[in-house]
């Protein structure tokens, strides 16, 4: 393969992978800040009780934050190793 055609590839994995987890970083942070600015402005919010237990929306909102983010976390893992790797090995 030619320089400049294994240099486009590479740079095209790079713009990929740094699309990829910018995209799932931000979605990370909008919910995070979504969070933030609840408690802040509108917290009678997370005082409403669901299903009539001692769960409350603020509860399920942050398990919910913390849980997406990992599964957001594996989705990234996943991608990198199964899609983005294998295009380095064969521009290897």
């Amino acid at each position: 393969m030619t320089s400049s055609k294994l240099s486009d590839t590479l740079k095209r994995i790079i713009f990929l992978n740094n699309l990829v987890s910018y995209v799932l970083t931000s979605i990370v942070l909008v919910l995070y800040l979504t969070f933030i600015l609840i408690i802040g402005f509108y917290p009678q919010l997370f005082h409403i009780y669901l299903f009539n237990s001692s769960i409350t929306i603020g509860i399920a909102f942050g398990l919910f934050i913390i849980i997406f983010s990992i599964f957001l976390t594996l989705i990234y893992v996943l991608i990198s190793n199964l899609y983005l790797d294998k295009l380095r090995e064969i521009n290897d």
